[in-house]
Parts: C-alpha cells; structure tokens; sequence
C-alpha cells in the first residue's frame, strides 16, 4: 500500500481534467487520465489499498463525477484530507469512496510511514501515532459498504418489497 501525497486545494481539473469529461465515461476510460496534470506517476503506479493524503479543500470547483468513479476503480482504499468540497464530499458518498478528514494525520505523514486505516472505530495509526477523527455515520457507511447510493437504495427497495 502506498501513500499519495498532495496538497491543498487540489481541484476536479486537477484530479482529472475537463478536456476529457464528455469523451470518457466508463471508469476504465477515465483511470488513464486521474490526475494526469497534478503527478504523471499516478495512473500508472497506483495499485488496489493505496490512499491518498491531502491538505484543505479536496476536490474543489466542479462537480464531475469522473474523478470519484476513477478512484474507485483503480482501488483507492480511501481518501484522508484536512477538509474537502462539499460537492466532491456528497459525490463520493454516492459512489461508496471513503473520505476521512483528519488534519493530524495529514499533519504529522512522513514518506515511507506505515499507514492503517479504521474508518468504523475512527483510528487511523500513521507510523507509531494513532490518531482519531469523528466515526462516520451508520448510513454513511452501509452505503460505502453496499458499493454506492444506488446499489444501497436497490437493496433496501428490494428489501422492503420482499416484506
């Protein structure tokens, strides 16, 4: 698992960029292009469990999906920051991406600091420090836990009809 790093006010272009957001729909045309204008390294070193750490205001600008879908798909176990966009909050909630905002943690990261993540207890230890942020809500969580709103709202439909 790796650590990507980054810093304040990184926005949707940043992440991935405009010039792509009606030509690449499907997560698999979107993974070659995440953030292509921040780190030329990461859409082709990003593996399955990495996170990536930021500074305030992640995601800010726009509202296009692309980026949360591709994040999703290449397997970003979750997202740490000191604060992100509503906007980019709500949309990730929708696709089930795990956001945490917990400034110590981004604070006190050192490359090659070993990472571990509990987003039910609310711990993330980085090398030897465990630090805490605020447990995310239940439904919050059983949306991530069910892949994303629609899959969650399928489910609980289908529930209720077999009722």
């Amino acid at each position: 698992m790796k650590v990507w790093k980054y810093e304040d006010d990184i926005n949707t272009d940043m992440l991935f960029p405009g010039k792509y957001t009606y030509s690449c729909s499907t997560a698999e045309e979107i993974k070659p292009h995440l953030l292509e204008d921040l780190d030329l390294e990461f859409s082709g070193g990003v593996k399955t469990g990495d996170l990536i750490f930021a500074g305030k205001n992640f995601g800010c600008v726009s509202s296009r999906e692309q980026p949360v879908l591709g994040f999703k798909a290449v397997g970003i176990q979750a997202i740490v920051a000191k604060s992100f966009a509503r906007i980019f909050y709500r949309a990730a909630i929708n696709q089930g991406l795990l956001l945490v905002e917990c400034p110590d943690a981004v604070n006190v990261f050192q490359e090659g600091d070993d990472v571990k993540l509990d987003a039910e207890a609310g711990q993330i230890q980085v090398g030897s420090k465990i630090l805490t942020f605020p447990k995310l809500p239940p439904g919050i969580l059983a949306i991530r836990e069910a892949g994303g709103l629609l899959p969650y709202t399928r489910a609980a439909l289908k529930k209720q009809k077999s009722k």
